[in-house]
C-alpha cells in the first residue's frame, strides 16, 4: 500500500552528491591566492563546499535568498510561550513593513527575503492530544516548502516564525533522540518558571500520547511538528535536488533538518549551521548532526536571523575566492620550496 510519504522517501533516496572535482579545483585555487595557506580558515572550506554543491570551481552567490516560514500551533494554547498566538499575525505584518530584525540583517548583507504564511489562522493540532498534521497535509506542506527554491537562488538561508514552535521542536528532538523532556526544552521567548513547567509538561504529554508511533522520523514530523518545520524540510530537500547550498537557522529550523538526517545521515551534506542558538539543547543536536555553527552570538530570535548573518559570511567567502589576486597576478613571491 502506497503512502504520501513514499514520494519523500524516494526523493531522499535519489539525492545527488557533491562534485568532488569542483571542490578539488576550488581548493587548488585557494593555494594560489595572495595569502598564507589556510589563513582564511573556514572561509576557504566554505568556498570549496559551495563549489562541491554548485558543481563549479568558481562558486557564486549572486541571488542569495532568506526564506522564513510562519506557522501556527495548537499547543500554544497550553501556555507554552511568553507571547500569545496573535503575535504570529502581528509579526508577519512587521516583516511586511520591513520593521523586524531580519529585515535589517538582509538589507545590511544584500540578501533577498521572502516570508511564507502557512495558514496562520488555522493552528495545527494540539500535539498533547492529537496529531499536528495528517500525512497528506504534512507532505503537501513539504511540497509548498519546496517551491521556495523555484524562483531561482544560488544560496538559501532557512528560518521560521511561530508562537509555540520551540515546544514542537523540543518534542521532535526528544522523539528522535530520547531522553527527558527537560533535556530539550528551553525558555523560548522568555518563559518564567511556571511557563517552563507547562512547556515541559506539554512535551511529556505529546510523547506519551504518540508513543508507539514515533519510530519513523517522518511520522515524528507530522505528529509532533508544525507546518513551518515541514516546509523547511521540504525546502532543504528541494535545494539538494537543485544543487543549492543551504544555511540553517537555529533551534526550530534544525529540527526540520534533524528529521531528514534521521532518515538519511547524508541528507544534510549540502547544509551549514548558521549559528549556535542559546535555546534548549541546540549545541548537542548540532553535534549529533555533524554540523559546526559558523556563529555563536548568544542569539535565539528565530526568524532566520542567525542564518542570514551567516549567509553574509558565506558571501564574503565567495568574494575572497573569486576576486582575490593570485600570486602570479599580483607579482607576489609565492611560498618558498621546502628545503
Amino acid at each position: 500500500m502506497t503512502s504520501p510519504f513514499d514520494d519523500i522517501r524516494n526523493l531522499i533516496a535519489t539525492m545527488p552528491g557533491p562534485d568532488d572535482t569542483a571542490a578539488a579545483l576550488a581548493a587548488a585555487r585557494q593555494a594560489t591566492l595572495t595569502k598564507p595557506a589556510g589563513s582564511l580558515g573556514r572561509l576557504e572550506d566554505i568556498a570549496a563546499w559551495l563549489a562541491a554543491w554548485q558543481g563549479k570551481p568558481m562558486p557564486s552567490l549572486d541571488r542569495p535568498l532568506v526564506c522564513v516560514f510562519a506557522g501556527s500551533h495548537g499547543v500554544a494554547a497550553r501556555g507554552v510561550s511568553a507571547f500569545p498566538p496573535e503575535v504570529n499575525r502581528q509579526m508577519l505584518d512587521t516583516f511586511a513593513a520591513g520593521g523586524a530584525a531580519i529585515n535589517q540583517i538582509c538589507a545590511a548583507h544584500g540578501l533577498g527575503f521572502k516570508v511564507f504564511d502557512l495558514a496562520l489562522d488555522m493552528p495545527t493540532g494540539d500535539i498533547t492530544v492529537a496529531e499536528a498534521m495528517t500525512e497528506k497535509a504534512c507532505v503537501a506542506t513539504m511540497a509548498f516548502g519546496m517551491e521556495a527554491v523555484a524562483a531561482g537562488t544560488d544560496g538559501l538561508a532557512l528560518g521560521e516564525m511561530g508562537i509555540g514552535n520551540t515546544t514542537v521542536a523540543a518534542a521532535i528532538y526528544a522523539a528522535l533522540y530520547h531522553g527527558s523532556a527537560e533535556t530539550y526544552v528551553g525558555r523560548g521567548t522568555g518563559l518564567d518558571e511556571a511557563g517552563y513547567a507547562r512547556k515541559v509538561a506539554a512535551v511529556e504529554a505529546a510523547l506519551a500520547h504518540h508513543a508507539g508511533h514515533l519510530h519513523d522520523p517522518l511520522e515524528v514530523l507530522r505528529r509532533l511538528g508544525g507546518r513551518e518545520v515541514a516546509a523547511i524540510a521540504g525546502a532543504i530537500l528541494a535545494a539538494r535536488m537543485q544543487r543549492v547550498p543551504v544555511v540553517l537557522d537555529g533551534y526550530v529550523a534544525t529540527a526540520a533538518a534533524a528529521v531528514l538526517h534521521a532518515v538519511n545521515p547524508a541528507a544534510l551534506d549540502h547544509c551549514l549551521a548558521g549559528h549556535l542558538s542559546t535555546e534548549g539543547a541546540h549545541g548537542a543536536v548540532l553535534e549529533r548532526l555533524g554540523l559546526t555553527p559558523l556563529l555563536s552570538l548568544g542569539m535565539h530570535l528565530g526568524e532566520g536571523s542567525g542564518a542570514a548573518l551567516a549567509l553574509g559570511i558565506v558571501k564574503a567567502a565567495v568574494a575572497c575566492h573569486r576576486d582575490m589576486a593570485t600570486f602570479d597576478q599580483a607579482g607576489v613571491s609565492g611560498r618558498l620550496p621546502d628545503a
